[in-house]
C-alpha cells in the first residue's frame, strides 16, 4: 500500500505565495503520473497539474503561468510551488498518483486558504 502526505498548506494573502510537498512512500519515479488536485467547498475535486515519470507538466488553465509543479525522485516527493494567489484558490489540495498498472493512490489532502 502506498501512501502519499501532503504538507505546506496554510492561511496567505491574495497575492502571496505557498510550496506544496507530498511525500510518497515509495520512490516517486515509479509512478506514471503524479498530480495535484482540489476541492473548493461545495464544487468537485478538480484537475490543478500533473507531472509524467518524464517530466511532461500539465496545468488546468486557472493555474497556468502562476503555479509550477516538481519531482525529486531523491526525496520521494513532488512539489506544487503556487505563486500570486487568488482568493478562488482557496480549496484543500490532494496529491494523486498513478502506477503503471493503473492503481490510483491519494493523500488525505491540506487545506489551503487565500484571504482577499
Amino acid at each position: 500500500q502506498v501512501q502519499l502526505v501532503e504538507s505546506g498548506g496554510g492561511l496567505v494573502q491574495s497575492g502571496g505565495s505557498l510550496r506544496l510537498s507530498c511525500v510518497a512512500s515509495r520512490s516517486v519515479s515509479r509512478f506514471v503520473v503524479m498530480g495535484w488536485y482540489r476541492q473548493a467547498p461545495d464544487k468537485q475535486r478538480e484537475l490543478v497539474a500533473t507531472i509524467s515519470s518524464g517530466d511532461i507538466s500539465n496545468y488546468a488553465d486557472p493555474v497556468k503561468g502562476r503555479f509550477t509543479i516538481s519531482r525529486d525522485n531523491a526525496k520521494n516527493t513532488v512539489y506544487l510551488q503556487m505563486n500570486l494567489l487568488k482568493s478562488e484558490d482557496t480549496a484543500v489540495y490532494y496529491c494523486n498518483a498513478k502506477t503503471w498498472d493503473t492503481i490510483t493512490y491519494w493523500g488525505k489532502g491540506t487545506l489551503v486558504t487565500v484571504s482577499s
